[in-house]
């Protein structure tokens, strides 16, 4: 038996559910799990749907197509299949190390094709895990030079997703068009609060009582793009920015490897420049 996940995502319409599911019924497969959301601001329907079964796609999602309103959209994806990822560093550990370990026990789902870094600096912590580590220093190169030697060595893995694991460069729109909708990164504060360079320094010298990390899909909008995961921890007056720096890596490290998580199990729809995770 097979198992796929149907995704669908279209305007919101009266006896949605009913209609899909009936479909499922027809071609004899077996609901396992099954989870919707209607955005009553906007009137999109959200659906996600995990089935067990024979498939016959091409028929399967004729049918589906016919029951859905204009202007849908729907994917049916293999369950099974484990999706491939290049991760891009430059000299903090923390995250990367998380996901290695994670992938590494079973924990998180999924084949680490390479790490990229500017840097040689994680190499030996990469190559532990067997995983192969590519250095492409940036030094005397312009950016966009040193961006297509990265996709060159990318592109040989055809990943599913580039992870920015504390990748401290801001990527250029060619970059980010080239993986569209594919890049996620983890910036180190509550977004929206304190974009950009130096956050922890911007939070300190605004005296707030939390940080944050926020793991988002890359756009051309620098740290502004749809927010896939969050979470913060409490600080106080006797924390120095250092401290701050030191107490934002957990919460980093669980904020990056919560969010690919939920991407990898196709949990993740982008409407507009937010994300509904079902």
């Amino acid at each position: 038996m097979e198992r796929k996940t149907l995704l669908t995502d279209c305007p919101d319409a009266q006896g949605l559910i009913a209609k899909i599911t009936n479909i499922c019924y027809k071609h004899q497969l077996n609901i396992i799990h099954n989870n919707e959301y209607v955005d009553h601001s906007t009137g999109q329907f959200f659906m996600r749907t995990e089935l067990e079964g024979i498939f016959n796609d091409e028929t399967f999602l004729m049918d589906i197509d016919q029951a859905l309103p204009a202007g849908s959209h729907r994917s049916l994806v293999d369950s099974k299949r484990r999706k491939r990822i290049v991760i891009l560093v430059t000299k903090e550990s923390h995250c990367l190390g998380d996901i290695l370990m994670k992938a590494y026990d079973g924990s998180l789902d999924v084949e680490i094709s390479a790490v990229v870094g500017n840097h040689e600096t994680l190499a030996a912590l990469t190559t532990k895990f067997d995983i192969p580590f590519h250095f492409v220093s940036h030094e005397g190169m312009e950016r966009e030079e040193h961006e297509n030697k990265v996709i060159e060595i990318v592109d040989a893995y055809t990943p599913d997703y580039v992870v920015l694991a504390k990748f401290m460069r801001v990527l250029t729109p060619s970059f980010v068009a080239h993986y569209h909708r594919q890049i996620i990164n983890i910036h180190h504060s509550f977004l929206p609060a304190f974009i950009g360079a130096r956050p922890y320094h911007q939070a300190y010298h605004r005296g707030v009582k939390i940080i944050g990390a926020t793991a988002h899909f890359v756009t051309n909008d620098l740290d502004e793009g749809p927010i896939i995961e969050q979470n913060i921890r409490h600080v106080d007056h006797t924390f120095s920015a250092e401290d701050m720096v030191k107490a934002g890596r957990d919460v980093e490290k669980t904020v990056l490897s919560t969010a690919l998580s939920q991407v990898l199990e196709d949990k993740v729809f982008v409407y507009g420049n937010k994300t509904v995770i079902l």
